[in-house]
């Protein structure tokens, strides 16, 4: 059992080898790349490869309407923030200080994983193997649970840009890919479903934030709930869709403030009074202990 410890890269370690950590930055920077580049590059062009009719990310995001359809400009906003953040990530693990590469190093593993994931889901999905796309994004989904309550308190840099936002996109890219992948997602049955199955991101996002105190999640969950609803009001004016992903955003946009605004002011609660610091705030967990 010790012996797959040793060789198991997603086991949690309090401390890393020289050797591990230069392979943590080696493949973290690599895999970044490969997947911004990808993720870029076919924002806007076709494959011109595969056996079905290729097209570009947002081309197959509006040319297969449906209920959980993205509005382009802001899910690409989304994607710049989230790189940047997974840059900064990556630069803990060249920090000068041993605790803070430890900590980064523990998350490297499911993060570099993530990054392959995402880039087999994109040259999958605009070649237009929605199936297969659907089942990396629900292997990408358990990766980023397991190192959502593995890792839960490392400083907030880490966090926001190794699992939160990205478990977020991808929780609603499972739900936009699996739209697309089923027939008719025009028909009366499949916009039902849209409209049950929206209220899960609301449930999703209140759940992180209500026990976990993660105004990361939150926050990134109500900018992808605002791309769906402007999608969704673009299209159809007289509809349910938009008014719930809209309902959805605005609760977890204020959930979001009431939980940041005291972590960032060092008070108890929203309307309470303010904590005398303790230790250094950036090195404090950004979730509260369960």
């Amino acid at each position: 059992m010790d012996r797959f410890h040793q060789i198991n890269p997603f086991a949690k370690r309090d401390s890393h080898t020289t050797t591990s950590i230069t392979t943590y930055k080696v493949l973290s920077l690599l895999t970044w790349l490969l997947s911004v580049v990808t993720t870029v590059y076919y924002d806007t062009h076709a494959p011109t490869d595969g056996k079905y009719p290729g097209a570009s990310i947002w081309h197959q995001n509006y040319h297969h309407y449906s209920g959980f359809t993205q509005n382009a400009v802001i899910t690409s906003i989304y994607f710049v923030v989230m790189f940047i953040l997974q840059l900064i990530y990556t630069s803990h693990l060249f920090s000068s200080d041993a605790t803070t590469v430890n900590a980064a190093a523990s998350v490297g593993s499911h993060f570099i994983l993530n990054n392959l994931l995402h880039f087999a889901w994109v040259m999958l999905f605009v070649r237009s193997h929605f199936i297969w796309s659907e089942i990396i994004l629900i292997i990408n989904f358990f990766n980023l649970s397991s190192l959502y309550f593995r890792h839960a308190t490392y400083t907030k840099f880490i966090h926001a840009g190794a699992v939160s936002w990205p478990l977020a996109w991808t929780f609603v890219a499972i739900y936009w890919n699996g739209a697309i992948m089923v027939p008719h997602q025009h028909s009366l049955v499949a916009r039902i479903f849209a409209n049950v199955f929206i209220w899960s991101l609301l449930g999703y996002g209140l759940f992180f934030i209500v026990l976990y105190k993660d105004y990361t999640m939150g926050f990134a969950l109500s900018v992808l709930s605002a791309s769906l609803g402007v999608a969704q009001f673009s299209r159809q004016v007289i509809a349910f869709q938009w008014i719930f992903a809209f309902t959805i955003m605005a609760v977890l946009f204020v959930a979001t403030v009431l939980v940041a605004v005291p972590a960032w002011t060092g008070r108890d609660d929203f309307f309470g009074a303010r904590r005398e610091p303790v230790g250094d705030a950036e090195r404090a967990p950004l979730l509260a202990d369960n």
